[in-house]
């Protein structure tokens, strides 16, 4: 497939040095207003950004199955007034699920492991402790990557840069310096959703322990370099050669995350660093995936599984829904100082990533992929 990159930029000028604390106040002084305003023009994307005090945001959109164009606003940093540019990275969160079931059905294809066998037959370094919930029922790999295996911690704080970063054991077990409980089951496997980012490192193991590879550097080899995603990364703590090109996150209350970011060693989860473009390319390589027009990575049949519904509109690393009867996959990501979301027709060509570093950016979203599906002529959204 030919890439059509029509690259639009739209940086906002460059504004004045404010203090964490004047920014707050100027989230203070919108509240009081009742924000009967709103922004001042919410089909444009500058506006929404400033209403919001959302420092910088990437937009990558797709159309006709191509990346169409990367639209960027704001700064890194409200320190250095460095400008957000395409091949700025943001911290993607939870998007890190949707990548990383993608590479488990890469092992899945080669034959490697199976979706539903016993997670403790592939688990060689760690095991998850047996209790009388898992009894009668499995956790596998597939209520792993929907959310359905019963397994306790929903999500992860990071690691601040001064802080010891444990091992994904410790992690696991609970230990210090880990900063959440361990990971255990306390559902019966496969009786409901219930969000866990926990199981998603019980899968990291287990694909560590199947292929001997550390699960940054199978990624990598599984899924990055094959779809084309050159800028992206699993690694932590960030390369020293990748820090310039990290945007710096911000609270809600406009202060700065020390150290620009938090480390994430719950990779599986949440540790992705990347570009909106090549978050783009990811979507744009499933969606032809889906329709049998390219194998790069993964063949009709496995793809599909991704967005076949396992419970509560969630399938393998993905959210499912439909908008005005045509179906859609995608996710919203959030660690600290950062906010982001990709949205992707499951049937036709077209989808968008959003990646921010800020807090408050969440709360644009919905309106956000709402004037770009306007902009763009999505069905539904005309």
């Amino acid at each position: 497939m030919t890439s059509r990159s029509t690259n639009r930029r739209y940086p906002r000028s460059a504004p004045a040095v404010r203090t964490p604390a004047k920014i707050a106040l100027a989230i203070v002084a919108v509240a009081a207003c009742g924000s009967a305003t709103g922004p001042t023009d919410p089909a444009d994307i500058a506006s929404l950004i400033e209403y919001y005090e959302v420092p910088g945001v990437s937009v990558a959109v797709i159309d006709e199955f191509q990346l169409d164009y990367v639209e960027v606003h704001g700064v890194k940093s409200v320190t250095t007034l460095e400008p957000v540019t395409e091949e700025t990275l943001f911290q993607a969160a939870s998007l890190s699920k949707g990548v990383s079931a993608t590479a488990v059905m890469s092992l899945v294809q080669a034959g490697a492991v199976s979706l539903d066998t016993e997670i403790n037959d592939y688990l060689v370094q760690w095991k998850l402790t047996h209790n009388s919930f898992q009894d009668s029922e499995q956790v596998t790999l597939r209520r792993l990557l929907s959310h359905t295996a019963g397994t306790t911690v929903g999500g992860f704080r990071g690691y601040r840069y001064y802080e010891p970063v444990p091992s994904l054991i410790q992690i696991l077990n609970g230990y210090p310096p880990a900063n959440s409980p361990p990971i255990v089951v306390d559902l019966v496997p496969g009786s409901q959703f219930r969000y866990s980012g926990g199981g998603y490192l019980v899968m990291q193991q287990a694909v560590q322990d199947v292929t001997g590879l550390a699960y940054a550097d199978y990624i990598r080899q599984r899924v990055l370099e094959p779809m084309g995603m050159s800028s992206s990364t699993y690694e932590h703590p960030l390369p020293d050669s990748l820090q310039d090109s990290a945007a710096s996150g911000y609270y809600a209350d406009g202060v700065a995350v020390p150290g620009g970011h938090h480390i994430y060693p719950e990779v599986a989860a949440a540790s992705l660093w990347t570009t909106s473009s090549d978050l783009a390319r990811f979507l744009i390589e499933l969606q032809l995936s889906f329709r049998g027009e390219s194998n790069r990575v993964l063949s009709v049949e496995n793809a599909e599984l991704l967005v076949t519904e396992v419970k509560r509109d969630y399938g393998l690393g993905f959210d499912l829904w439909n908008h005005r009867g045509r179906p859609y996959f995608g996710h919203d990501g959030a660690n600290d100082g950062f906010r982001c979301r990709m949205v992707a027709s499951r049937s036709l060509g077209y989808g968008v990533v959003i990646l921010t570093n800020s807090d408050r950016a969440s709360e644009m979203f919905d309106a956000l992929v709402t004037l770009i599906g306007e902009r763009e002529g999505w069905p539904g959204y005309q």
